[in-house]
């Protein structure tokens, strides 16, 4: 905008224009920054008092003192319109007194208080200021009151104080980098909605632009820039656009990088007011910071490692989140089980309607002129024999030459033919394809106004309906398919076309036309006079008079995207145009210049049916000649010297942006400038810098009249044209704050939300109006209300097509005063415009019902909301016009959504920077939150017709996840403010009360038991040793030959088996290799670093024959020598292994330059090579003196990252293989296939103690084969006969992925399940029962039986508690209520009921096993069904933790608890998984009713959030469910913000779309609010062997940013 310190200075008239021009011309991006300020310098040097520096500081420098110590408004006495009537309304605010204040104010024309120089409209000055006003340019002057701008700017100012502390998302590079602007196209032009568009000046934008034009927000810029650049730049993953975001290899370690985050900003220059931008010093050499799985090291822009940077981003959001939310937090009520949303109280300040019930207002009667034509039909018939040469209908070619004049003669020779034809041609003599009544589609481009005008009477001359519609570009057009459903409910069979329009439709190959989605079979007609037959010369239409027959159906979009056809009847038809032409003066022979699309709405009427009533001439522009050349209407209507002119707030802002380069236009001939969508509050901009500009050419003040309409009620008002230029057009100055609550209020604080809203003239003559409540019994408004204007008339729509329901809540409508007595006998129609009646009988509208988006109670209207963020420098970031606000549903409440093209050229902290500053500006002027806002690259917005905003595709888009945006931020801690309350925890009841006998509470006391061994029966041979070791030896002399072990490989076959003898041979040799080549002592540890295999059972019995103690490690993984190698480093040295034996090539891999660059090899202990074994026997078999003496370690990673490693002993290995030997029927005759990880837990017992144990021989399968041969486990068993199998969740998951459509060819090759008995899952988690399920379901056909598939359940003091087993009851599924499990409490509830959660038993106590769930906080015993902790008592618990410092506090409480009441004597040891035991109807195999135990999840993994107790995996199950490209998540927190992190299977692109969906999910099903949502490659989430997600080692990986995400968004 043009300083206004240019103000005082004496500028030359014609220097103050050309000054004016060169903003438009830079904020249309016609120039460069640097040519304006250069040509700017060069006008005003000479009136200069200094001369201007090189780059304009000194001009900014004025400037800036200017908006530092002038007052922030920036009204001017000789500013006429909108910001005196402010003024005027804060005077007569203070002279009013408090009992007769006014309602509402308006003022009509220019403050006669001003001295007449001042007042004179026309100076070029107050030109220039429109300019200037349009200078930051928004989508459309109609988007922009000077009001409302300075409102906007002024509320961002306030926020100045209050530091931006938004942090700002982290983005992958290949995600940001752009390419140059010139590989761009800018949104097609047609860009606009249907009420907006953007015209050529807009695609010239250049690079320079985004540098901070200068313009209406100089003064905001700096306060903003000087708030937010410091902590946007220097807190994101990529600082800036160009040079952002850089994923930093080895490869650039030298390289320096510039920071290119801020361009330099012309308004903040001066030396007084710069502002430190961080910039990088020096060169920086990157660090390498441990790579974490695939991750290469990201730094930032400024080659900075980032590592602190999440945890600083993270810091910031938090900080962020501590301030107060503007609501306080009311009552809640919190049900036993129910947690209940809040319920919005109504505020109590909120201002209510005061005023009287309103009187309906009548419209002037409806003269009725004897010349007036009985219908349409016959006022054709009259002008086409009276005046055959009288000019019609004038067409455009896209050069702006006349293309064809249709005359009066012609167009009614031609709708005859047409008529004939329709009728007579169309199917055959007997059976006529159409008849009258019938409804036909009118497919006519928008620029062959002719045809479709001459198909239009045709219809009317025959008697059928047509249906104007849009001409279906391609089979997927936006909303093309709802077009097609109203077709076929209104029963269209034959499409009426012309030639051009019938060639330009998508072809088969066959060359017919396809049928469109949704659309029914149709007949295409050309209508073309060549085509058609004439009619006999006996043939005429039956002309009769207008009657209630339906004359046309116009679509009407809906806010949902469906489509409805408004019936419009023959006697409506005809009494609308006589009230047109009574409203309008129409008379004869005038000639009316018509932008608008002709086939409905306001241009169908004036343009086709009132122009033909009056045998006027229309002038008709099409949209394509107005892309080309904005000016050509006001062209055509100086050439025309036309009386009229139909045009849109859009036509008007175009016709500004490309005035200048016209001299010589005259619009003195208009008396009537109808404005059709003056009913949108934001035109009123528009028509005031319309006048301004076009004052001086012509253009009077009284022509521009605003109508407004809908398609139910057609023309609803229209401003009259006025001989009487001293009767000013009214308005209002509206508080936003008051219309949220539906009542008129002129604002009473400092003025910054308020709404100007223009009139739209008085009610149409013969019609009567009022206004009724929006939702409810439609009952009159009071006076200073707000409601839905209802239009009782003959010249309205009839109905909805074929939806009776719909119809008569809208055009049956009976409005009730305030006593219930009906206003009329008559009823009325709802117009879908919210407005109300003001003073002497104007009509205003403040928004339609469709904007409509109630948020907490309060109305918003989305063109307001539109306005608001457009008036934030809105040129530099967002294309005008491609702006869409709507609501969507979350957690019972509309949440608004706010959706924007980007420029190409915006770099991601400036669009970041725009985005939060559209939050704060809603925010203080709407006091209403942004849920989510999202801008889209350009030209990506679902497009209507001619070019809008398609709105509900665009909103269906959004919900299903396929908008694609390229920057998303998210507000759901500031907006959602309906979450149940925070849970306080309830102090227990104490001991003495609950306990009597064995009840708790009144129930059962939770506890439950395998069989008892002591009473078990079985020839049990091995039970008679004490040793594992003696077991083996006793087996190599009695069944010397027998197969303990098979190991398999990739293929299928046999790798390595083992008879018992062979493994004591073998383990005897490496006894001896230890004793004499290890030197060790017995009780020395021993690390065996082996692949799964013989080896590794081999090495474990040699250990024991030695002595020494065993450890059994993964050995490192070859291709991932950093992170796996330290580990095993870990273990080895944990453990205090005295020797490490493995085998020759993982020798050579411990000692290689790879694992030298990962740890320091040469702490290694010595390593013994097991290939090379003594030829010699040792002198004798250790055997150990007590059985409670250790047997081996067991050294495990827990999901939450721990690594802890438990003693087995001698009793407890021996009592594990009996237990499980008992469980399973385990005999030396069975055949038992494994496919698990041989390292730790139940997997390991099963691979290496069992079969020596029950002597059954195992078949091994290790994991890592199915990799490259998937259905190689199920093949073995199926090949092997097995009856029971254990495998993993992992295996599990490969095969059902991997196999998923094999299932077919496996059968084919022979694959036979039917003999499975028992296939159990090994896990330490929750089953996970969709995966078990989808798993028996898919290898059902094979034979496997559901039953057989069962989970088992271990942890680290108790390595299996739980297993399936091949007797007892199958395993059970219920389902429990997920709210109360996160209260501690277990509610049973129906399959299916909302919030269930199934659980599915994780397997039969295993023999020997005691249970008990106990309180974990106060160690008392729980009732049946109630949530603690698991405890558990049995012979082969784990003695203990192995620890160097020897913890024992810790191991005292895991191994050695009491309970605090009850049976205080056993000793238990405490699992730290949470779950409940249930008794079930079922029967053990010992007779007795069978007790379930369901696990729910580890206490450590569980996140306390809002005072209650959430479960990672089903905040994971809810996200994963949310979009199909969502391939895992996990879930932790930090900080109290709940993080989550998903891995995205599809194209980056797709990522931002996840961060609504994701918070939409958790919000909805869990009542939290996520704050970190991190998009991640396929792989991230790190997997331990089990299956299990490595939560907080992933945690770790994105704070010390190693996780090289694609996306971070951090919700505000």
């Amino acid at each position: 905008m043009a300083d206004r310190s240019l103000e005082g200075m004496a500028l030359p008239l014609e220097v103050r224009a050309r000054l004016a021009e060169l903003e438009l011309e830079l904020s249309e991006g016609d120039i460069t920054q640097k040519g304006y300020e250069k040509k700017r310098s060069k006008l005003i040097g000479a009136y200069l008092p200094q001369p201007p520096t090189a780059n304009g500081a000194a001009v900014v420098r004025c400037r800036l003192q200017h908006s530092e110590g002038a007052p922030r408004r920036m009204l001017q006495a000789g500013n006429i319109g909108v910001c005196d009537i402010r003024d005027a309304a804060v005077r007569e605010r203070a002279a009013s007194t408090a009992g007769n204040r006014p309602l509402f104010y308006f003022r009509f024309g220019v403050d006669q208080a001003l001295p007449p120089e001042r007042r004179a409209p026309v100076t070029p000055s107050s030109a220039s200021r429109y300019h200037r006003r349009r200078s930051s340019g928004s989508r459309d002057e109609r988007y922009r009151s000077d009001v409302h701008t300075e409102a906007v700017q002024a509320a961002l100012a306030k926020h100045k104080e209050r530091k931006m502390a938004v942090p700002m998302p982290s983005k992958r590079r290949s995600l940001v980098v752009q390419t140059s602007m010139d590989a761009y196209t800018p949104p097609d032009t047609s860009s606009g909605s249907e009420d907006e568009g953007s015209v050529q000046g807009d695609s010239q934008g250049t690079p320079t632009s985004s540098q901070g034009s200068i313009n209406m927000e100089h003064w905001i810029s700096q306060a903003i820039h000087g708030s937010t650049t410091s902590t946007t730049s220097s807190s994101s993953t990529q600082s800036g656009g160009s040079g952002a975001a850089h994923r930093l290899a080895d490869v650039m370690a030298q390289t320096h990088i510039e920071n290119h985050s801020a361009p330099p900003d012309v308004t903040t220059y001066t030396s007084e007011h710069s502002i430190q931008v961080e910039r990088p010093q020096g060169s920086t050499t990157s660090r390498t910071a441990p790579k974490y799985g695939n991750a290469e090291l990201m730094e930032t822009g400024d080659g900075v490692p980032v590592s602190s940077r999440v945890s600083a981003k993270i810091q910031q959001l938090v900080n962020t989140l501590k301030r107060p939310k503007r609501p306080p937090l009311r009552e809640f009520f919190v049900d036993d089980f129910e947690e209940l949303l809040e319920v919005q109280q109504p505020d109590p300040n909120q201002p209510k309607p005061e005023g009287a019930q309103m009187l309906a207002m009548r419209g002037e009667q409806l003269g009725v002129v004897t010349n007036w034509p009985p219908s349409l039909e016959a006022a054709l018939q009259r002008w086409g024999t009276i005046s055959p040469k009288a000019p019609c209908l004038t067409t455009m070619d896209t050069n702006g030459k006349p293309l064809y004049i249709l005359t009066y003669g012609k167009l009614w020779t031609r709708s005859m033919k047409v008529a004939y034809n329709i009728l007579h041609k169309l199917g055959t003599k007997q059976e006529p394809m159409v008849r009258p009544g019938d409804r036909v589609a009118l497919v006519f481009p928008n620029n062959d106004p002719a045809a479709s005008m001459v198909a239009f009477y045709g219809c009317l001359l025959a008697e059928v309906v047509p249906v104007p519609i849009e001409v279906p570009l391609t089979r997927k057009d936006a909303g093309s398919q709802q077009i097609g459903f109203l077709l076929g409910s209104c029963g269209v069979t034959v499409a009426l076309t012309s030639d051009a329009c019938h060639k330009g439709l998508p072809k088969s190959p066959t060359g017919e036309i396809p049928q469109f989605k949704g659309w029914p079979k149709l007949l295409w007609f050309v209508t073309e006079s060549k085509h058609l037959s004439k009619p006999p010369r006996d043939w005429f239409p039956h002309i009769k008079d207008a009657n209630n027959d339906t004359a046309y159906i116009e679509y009407k979009t809906c806010k949902d995207g469906s489509v409805l056809g408004v019936t419009v009847t023959r006697i409506a038809l005809l009494t609308h145009c006589q009230a047109l032409t009574q409203a309008c003066g129409y008379t004869e022979a005038e000639t009316i210049v018509n932008v608008l699309d002709f086939k409905k709405d306001v241009g169908l009427w004036h343009g086709i049916l009132t122009s033909v009533m009056n045998m006027m001439h229309v002038i008709s522009i099409p949209y394509s000649l107005m892309k080309v050349n904005p000016l050509s209407w006001i062209q055509k209507v100086c050439q025309y010297k036309a009386k009229v002119a139909c045009v849109k707030s859009r036509d008007m802002h175009w016709a500004l942006v490309a005035h200048r380069d016209q001299r010589d236009i005259n619009l003195s001939s208009l008396r009537m400038l109808i404005v059709a969508d003056g009913a949108n509050p934001w035109s009123i901009s528009s028509c005031d810098a319309f006048l301004n500009v076009f004052q001086s050419k012509g253009l009077r003040q009284e022509v521009i009249c605003p109508c407004a309409s809908s398609p139910e009620a057609l023309t609803v008002a229209i401003r009259r044209p006025t001989d009487d230029s001293n009767q000013p057009p009214g308005r209002g100055v509206l508080s936003m704050h008051g219309l949220t609550y539906g009542v008129i209020r002129v604002d009473s604080e400092e003025k910054l939300s308020v709404l100007t809203v223009q009139d739209v003239g008085l009610v149409m003559p013969g019609a009567i109006m009022c206004s009724v409540k929006p939702d409810g019994v439609p009952q009159l408004c009071r006076t200073d209300e707000v409601g839905e204007l209802c239009m009782c008339a003959v010249a309205t729509g009839m109905s909805y097509y074929g939806l009776s329901g719909m119809t008569k809540n809208t055009f049956e409508v009976f409005p009730v005063t305030s006593s219930g007595a009906p206003v009329s006998e008559y009823p009325f129609v709802r117009t879908g415009l919210l407005g109300f009646v003001g003073p002497g009988g104007l009509v205003f509208v403040v928004g339609k019902m469709d904007g409509l988006m109630v948020v907490s109670g309060r109305r918003h209207n989305a063109d307001d909301i539109v306005a608001t963020a457009l008036a934030v420098e809105p040129m530099k970031f967002v294309y005008r016009g491609r702006i869409a606000v709507f609501s969507v549903t979350v957690l019972h409440d509309e949440r608004i959504v706010i959706v924007a093209e980007q420029r190409p050229d915006s770099t991601e902290e400036d669009s970041f920077q725009w985005m939060s500053r559209v939050l704060q500006a809603i925010d203080s002027i709407h006091q209403v939150g942004v849920y989510c806002l999202a801008l889209v690259p350009a030209n990506t917005l679902p497009k209507t017709p001619l070019g809008g905003i398609h709105l509900s595709e665009t909103k269906q888009l959004f919900l299903e996840g396929s908008l694609h945006p390229c920057n998303v931020l998210m507000c759901p801690h500031t907006c959602v403010t309906n979450l149940p309350k925070p849970r306080q925890k309830q102090p227990e009841i104490g001991p003495a009360s609950v306990m009597v006998g064995n009840l708790v509470s009144g129930k059962r006391i939770a506890q439950a038991s395998g069989r008892d061994l002591g009473q078990i029966e079985d020839n049990d041979q091995a039970r008679k040793f004490l040793f594992l070791s003696e077991v083996l030896q006793w087996r190599a002399q009695t069944t010397p030959d027998h197969v303990l072990y098979t190991l398999l490989n990739c293929r299928g076959t046999i790798a390595n088996s083992l008879t018992c003898v062979q493994l004591h041979k073998r383990a005897e040799k490496i006894a001896v290799m230890l004793m004499e080549r290890g030197h060790l002592q017995d009780g020395d540890h021993v690390a065996l670093v082996y692949p799964p295999g013989i080896d590794l059972i081999a090495a474990f019995y040699g250990c024991l024959y030695a002595g020494c103690v065993p450890i059994t490690v993964r050995p490192p993984h070859p291709q991932n020598i950093a992170t796996t190698l330290p580990t095993v480093k870990m273990i080895v040295e944990v453990s205090r292994s005295a020797c490490l034996m493995t085998t020759q090539l993982i020798c050579k891999l411990l000692r290689s330059r790879e694992a030298a660059a990962a740890v320091d090899v040469r702490a290694w202990p010595p390593i013994l090579d097991t290939d090379d074994l003594p030829k010699k026997r040792p002198a004798q078999i250790y055997k150990p003196s007590n059985p409670d003496t250790l047997a081996y370690l067991d050294f495990s990673v827990s999901t939450t990252g721990m690594l802890a490693g438990v003693k087995m002993s001698h009793a407890a290995t021996s009592a594990f293989c009996r237990s499980i030997k008992l469980q399973c029927e385990l005999y030396p005759s069975r055949e038992v296939a494994i496919c698990l990880d041989p390292y730790c837990g139940l997997g390991f017992v099963l691979w290496c103690l069992c079969s020596v144990y029950s002597g059954h021989q195992s078949i091994l399968i290790p994991p890592a084969e199915l990799e490259t041969n998937p259905a190689l486990w199920l093949l073995a068993v199926s090949q092997y006969k097995v009856r029971d199998t254990f495998c993993s969740y992992s295996v599990m998951e490969l095969c059902t992925k991997g196999l998923g459509s094999q299932t077919e060819s496996l059968k084919a090759r022979g694959l036979d399940l039917s003999r499975v008995r028992t296939c159990v899952v090994v896990a330490e988690e929750r089953p996970r029962i969709a995966l078990t399920q989808s798993f028996s379901k898919l290898f059902k056909d094979l034979g496997l039986h559901p039953r057989a598939v069962s989970t088992s359940f271990g942890c680290r003091v108790n390595l299996a508690i739980c297993l399936q087993g091949t007797s007892g009851p199958d395993p059970t599924t219920v389902y429990v209520d997920m709210r109360a499990l996160r209260h501690d409490r277990v509610r049973l509830v129906e399959r299916g009921s909302p919030h269930s959660l199934p659980l599915m038993e994780s397997g039969k106590i295993l023999p020997g096993v005691r249970i008990i769930i106990a309180n974990p906080e106060t160690k008392g015993p729980l009732g049946d069904s109630h949530l603690g902790e698991i405890w558990v008592h049995s012979a082969h618990n784990a003695s203990g933790y192995f620890t160097i410092y020897g913890d024992e506090s810790l191991q005292s409480d895991h191994f050695n608890s009491r309970l605090s009441f009850g049976d205080t004597q056993t000793v238990w040891a405490r699992t730290g998984y949470l779950g409940f035991l249930r008794r079930t109807e079922l029967t053990d195999a010992n007779g007795e009713r069978h007790d379930a135990l369901y696990v729910v999840g580890a206490l450590d993994e569980a996140m306390e959030l809002r005072g209650m107790r959430y479960h990672p995996i089903d905040i994971e199950t809810s996200v994963i469910r949310a979009h199909k490209s969502v391939t895992e998540c996990a879930v932790f927190t930090w900080t109290n913000l709940l993080v989550v992190v998903v891995e995205l299977d599809g194209s980056e692109q797709e990522a931002l779309d996840l961060v609504p969906l994701v918070t939409n999910v958790v919000l909805e099903e869990h009542y939290l609010v996520v704050g970190v949502v991190v998009v991640v490659d396929i792989g991230v989430i790190p997997i331990n062997s089990r299956g299990e997600k490595q939560r907080m080692h992933l945690r770790d990986g994105f704070l010390a940013d190693q996780l090289d995400p694609i996306y971070v968004a951090y919700n505000m």
